[in-house]
């Protein structure tokens, strides 16, 4: 059986202005991978409601699972959770259960829960809350879409929270190698064993190193021994120029 599908969708005008880097798509392909899900597509928008929902209506209709990160806030522009709730059909208004995380967070440092943090608590009417042990604020999920922070440690935090409850398939394991050939010498054997195995993903990645061009060939498959295999006979052929 093939492995779950999943897509992110990373929500914020400060990541396409160049603001800020998003590191959380790396995170989540690599915590996708060890759980044997395959993340297909990832997506960036802007802070621009029509995008946001149109985007959210495609993938959660395309894949297995969607991530979003960023955008549940408290300021005027964290508009992620009403977009999620017109994506969905879902009414949306400040949850009894999610208030009282916060209330009860708020009160332990000795801070006011005032109108701009109660918008953390706004939740579609039907969205299961996703825990956050760093910042209390919660993530939500509606249907096949998980929806949490983009600030990097709470993001991750949110993750860890999710992944026990996502059903993997098999890991997608890799074999990589470092050649000093450019990829228009190594392009024909390689064409021919991804010919032969086409039940493994065989990419090429060309660098140059100390003036010479070269190729990192990442073999990528469930299968560690079939990856070895196929990267072995690249080894052989081109024994002098390992790096």
């Amino acid at each position: 059986m093939p492995n779950p599908t999943a897509a992110m969708l990373v929500i914020g005008d400060e990541i396409l202005s160049g603001r800020t880097r998003d590191a959380n798509m790396h995170h989540l392909a690599q915590v996708l991978t060890e759980k044997g899900v395959d993340l297909k597509e990832a997506r960036v928008v802007s802070d621009d409601a029509p995008a946001i929902v149109s985007a959210i209506q495609a993938l959660s209709g395309t894949y297995d699972h969607l991530f979003t990160s960023g955008g549940i806030g408290p300021t005027h522009d964290d508009i992620t959770a009403d977009c999620v709730a017109e994506a969905f059909g879902q009414n949306i208004d400040v949850r009894d259960d999610a208030r009282a995380l916060l209330a009860a967070h708020y009160e332990r440092q000795g801070s006011e829960l005032n109108e701009a943090r109660l918008r953390m608590a706004r939740i579609p009417e039907h969205g299961v809350l996703i825990d956050n042990p760093v910042s209390i604020a919660p993530g939500f999920q509606v249907e096949n879409c998980y929806v949490m922070a983009g600030v990097p440690s709470v993001f991750r935090a949110m993750v860890d929270s999710v992944m026990p409850g996502l059903t993997g398939g098999a890991p997608l394991l890799s074999e990589s190698q470092r050649f000093l050939v450019g990829e228009g010498d190594i392009a024909a054997p390689l064409g021919k064993l991804a010919e032969d195995n086409p039940d493994l993903s065989i990419g090429s990645y060309p660098f140059h190193h100390e003036g010479r061009y070269g190729t990192n060939i990442v073999i990528r498959g469930n299968d560690a021994d079939a990856a070895k295999s196929v990267m072995d006979v690249l080894r052989n052929t081109f024994a002098g120029n390992l790096l």
